[in-house]
């Protein structure tokens, strides 16, 4: 247990754990549901999407957008929540299998048939 004296406040910001914590439910709420934390020594990553790492560190969240780095304030997690969102939206009812379109012939069994 962390220990917190009683004239400091316990400010999630402070601790890169909670305020990851806090980023995961505000990502989770905007659909990202498959997320994945990870806490070490002064620091906190956050797994949302196969291209898409958080890490929360000296207050800030930080990744990575079309490879330019990208910060927001740690306070915020709703904030950053919104600002990710908006970068890696996909539609809801979108097939993610849809790019991969299979090569079939008209019957439908890729194989040549013969009646």
């Amino acid at each position: 247990m962390l220990s917190v004296r009683a004239d400091v406040p316990n400010l999630p910001w402070h601790d890169p754990r909670e305020a990851t914590r806090l980023l995961r439910y505000a990502l989770h709420r905007q659909g990202f549901t498959h997320t994945y934390q990870s806490n070490a020594s002064g620091m906190s990553v956050l797994s949302v999407l196969t291209d898409l790492t958080v890490w929360c560190k000296d207050g800030m969240f930080v990744w990575t957008e079309d490879g330019r780095e990208v910060t927001h304030p740690a306070d915020d997690p709703v904030g950053a929540a919104d600002l990710i969102a908006r970068q890696y939206r996909r539609p809801e009812h979108a097939d993610p299998f849809e790019s991969f379109e299979e090569d079939r012939s008209p019957t439908g069994s890729g194989r040549d048939e013969t009646v």
